[in-house]
């Protein structure tokens, strides 16, 4: 069949109007994108932690310490520990020489046994006596039998006498062995084989590894300003990276050098904490009370947004007018208790984010979470 030339532009005329329709629409822009407003949960800083912030050196100690040293003289036979070597309560430390005081066990338990036989004569005749009293009541005069009661009673204290100087003869033998009183850990050692010491005389230092103290001065003017259970916080320049929480647990009364007053703080038990030795460096940070020096405030660790490359630590801050939040740079003092002690960039009054900080970013829009 031949299409004729009329029809033609019947055809031709929906396409051409299709396409017409396509470029208009695709000539039209986009629409712009949702904005997603993200709900933030705040909390607005105030000044718990006002006060003065100050650092002081001092040196770790260990909380629990015991100079370790024998109850009787003699010559060491052997010593069975070194500096630096972990002990557990009961192991044997060192060893006397005990031949003196095995002898001296030996003596104490002859007497003991003439001493037996002593009482058991004086029994016999003290009872022998008391019979032929009974039988014959002129037969034995009254002086006699005083002096047989008197032999007796003085061969039963003879007795007890005798087995008290053995007892004590047992127990120095016993303490020519050195025993650890308590799990811990070597610290210094005055002792060698073959040497003669004297009884109290120092052998060694156990401490307990896994309480440990800071020991710092405090001058006259800022101790009336601390108090026991003080939090502050322990760093340490020879363990880069490490901050532990401390407490003060014990405030001498007494100046020492310098006007002085010694302070320790006890340093929190962590599982990482075996690096923490006795003798090395402290920096202990503490927030003193008073109306001077710099204010502080405390924030939750959950507020803070670390600076990656650029180093330090920041928050953001919510603008109520705007609906958005300002990263702002802060300076801190370490952490007390789960919160951070900021010292600089914040102010009372001020609303910060707690939660998601790594997905925020500065000046972006957001709405308070409702609490």
């Amino acid at each position: 069949m031949t299409m004729s030339p009329s029809s033609q532009p019947t055809r031709v005329l929906p396409l051409v109007v299709l396409f017409s329709v396509l470029f208009i629409a695709c000539s039209e822009p986009p629409p712009p994108p949702v904005e997603t407003v993200r709900a933030i949960r705040t909390v607005t800083v105030s000044e718990p932690a006002s006060g003065k912030m100050r650092r002081f050196s001092g040196v770790v100690e260990a909380a629990d310490t015991s100079n370790i040293s024998f109850e009787v003289p003699g010559n060491v036979q052997e010593v069975k520990v070194a500096v630096g070597e972990s002990v557990s309560k009961g192991q044997v430390l060192a060893v006397l020489d005990e031949r003196t005081y095995r002898l001296n066990v030996e003596a104490a338990e002859a007497g003991v046994a003439s001493a037996k036989v002593a009482l058991e004569d004086a029994r016999r005749d003290l009872e022998r006596q008391r019979r032929i009293a009974a039988q014959d009541r002129g037969a034995i005069t009254e002086r006699s039998m005083e002096q047989s009661e008197a032999a007796y009673a003085s061969a039963r204290q003879n007795l007890s006498y005798s087995s008290s100087r053995l007892n004590l003869a047992k127990r120095d033998l016993e303490r020519t062995t050195l025993y650890a009183p308590f799990d811990g850990t070597i610290a210094e050692r005055h002792v060698d084989p073959f040497q003669e010491v004297n009884r109290g005389e120092k052998m060694f230092v156990l401490y307990v590894e896994s309480v440990m103290e800071a020991a710092i001065s405090l001058p006259e003017s800022e101790i009336d300003q601390i108090y026991l259970g003080l939090v502050g916080e322990v760093r340490f320049p020879a363990i880069a990276g490490q901050v532990h929480k401390g407490l003060v647990s014990e405030i001498s009364t007494v100046a020492g050098a310098a006007n002085a007053f010694p302070v320790r703080v006890t340093i929190e038990a962590e599982a990482d904490n075996a690096r923490i030795r006795p003798g090395i460096t402290a920096e202990v940070v503490l927030l003193l009370g008073g109306d001077q020096g710099d204010e502080a405030y405390l924030i939750p660790v959950g507020a803070l947004s670390p600076g990656g490359a650029e180093g330090g630590n920041y928050v953001f801050v919510y603008d109520a007018e705007s609906s958005i939040v300002r990263r702002t740079a802060i300076d801190d003092a370490g952490i007390r208790d789960s919160d951070v002690v900021v010292t600089s960039g914040l102010k009372a009054g001020d609303i910060i984010a707690v939660a998601g900080v790594s997905f925020l970013r500065d000046g972006q829009r957001v709405r308070l979470m409702e609490q």
